[in-house]
């Protein structure tokens, strides 16, 4: 299998805390914290990297926290691509409440980057896309947040950039992020519920999802937390497929997304393109992912969990 490229243009040092119990205003005593390179495409390689599909990670990084996320990169083994840049690298924090069985997360917002270093950016994406050592990419994925100032065409650049090497691109983001890809034809959008009704002003999953495919996106897959998740498809507009778990799996939902973006695309790498299909393994890799302690990972019941999903496909409207 050709090998899987992820785009993190705005990539953190993730910290997870494990806390038994958490009171406001109090002060508490936790274990080590799990450091580690993350930012959602960092966290779609890392998934890829661990049940052994070719994958390049490519993100900015900058200052220590920069080098520090290189260096877990390198020790991780994943693959990766790093273009240098002024800006600090960012750090989120994941606050795992054992008692509550609650996650609450701290994500800095990011320094804005230099247009040079979009240029070098995008410079690497095309290099990677195009070739290494012969290497021919198989997936384009574009996720997470963009730092402050970015390009509002970052996400869109992906898009084209992909088409233009005759591969399919997937974008995982947020806000106006979406519209743009939707419009630029985006192969796959990934937003979970909140996102889908925020970007589009949409109350409704249906109308939201719809309007993105109306928009030009080809496949929209909405995270829906415990119910699981949907999958529109330009081909059928006239309904979606719903896959969900018999009950609902108690854990750390951070990285979930990340684990079902994954999963399309290696989905999509060996050629799987039915959204039924691409829907069943990111929802099983997406519940996986909940039952591990930290973004990045999946659990390997993701196969027993696939097994055990509902299906079911849904009329519109």
């Amino acid at each position: 299998m050709n090998r899987i490229v992820t785009v993190t243009p705005n990539p953190a040092i993730d910290m997870t805390y494990t806390v038994h119990g958490i009171t406001e205003g109090a002060s508490h005593r936790v274990p080590t914290p799990l450091s580690r390179a993350g930012g959602k495409g960092l966290n779609v390689a890392r998934v890829v990297h661990q049940l052994g599909h070719p994958v390049l990670a490519i993100a900015p990084t900058g200052g220590a926290a920069g080098q520090t996320l290189a260096a877990e990169l390198w020790t991780s083994g994943v693959p990766h691509s790093l273009v240098a840049v002024a800006a600090e690298t960012r750090r989120s924090i994941a606050l795992v409440d054992t008692v509550a069985g609650e996650t609450s997360i701290f994500n800095e917002e990011g320094q804005a980057l230099l247009p040079d270093e979009w240029r070098s950016l995008r410079a690497a994406v095309d290099l990677a896309i195009h070739s290494n050592g012969g290497e021919a990419a198989a997936v384009l994925v574009g996720s997470g947040s963009l730092p402050p100032d970015a390009p509002a065409d970052f996400y869109p650049s992906l898009v084209r950039m992909a088409h233009d090497a005759g591969i399919p691109a997937i974008i995982d983001t947020s806000g106006p992020g979406i519209i743009a890809a939707a419009k630029a034809g985006a192969d796959v959008l990934k937003p979970n519920h909140h996102e889908l009704a925020d970007a589009t002003g949409e109350t409704s999953v249906e109308a939201a999802a719809l309007a993105l495919i109306g928009m030009g996106a080809r496949t929209v897959l909405v995270s829906a937390g415990a119910d699981g998740m949907l999958a529109f498809d330009h081909a059928s507009p006239g309904g979606y497929w719903s896959a969900r778990l018999p009950e609902p799996l108690s854990g750390n939902p951070t990285g979930a997304g990340d684990a079902g973006v994954a999963a399309a695309a290696v989905a999509l790498a060996e050629g799987v393109t039915e959204p039924r299909g691409i829907l069943r393994r990111a929802t099983a890799w997406s519940a996986a992912a909940v039952l591990m302690p930290a973004a990045g990972e999946i659990s390997p019941r993701y196969k027993e969990l696939e097994q055990r999903l509902i299906v079911t496909w849904k009329e519109t409207g």
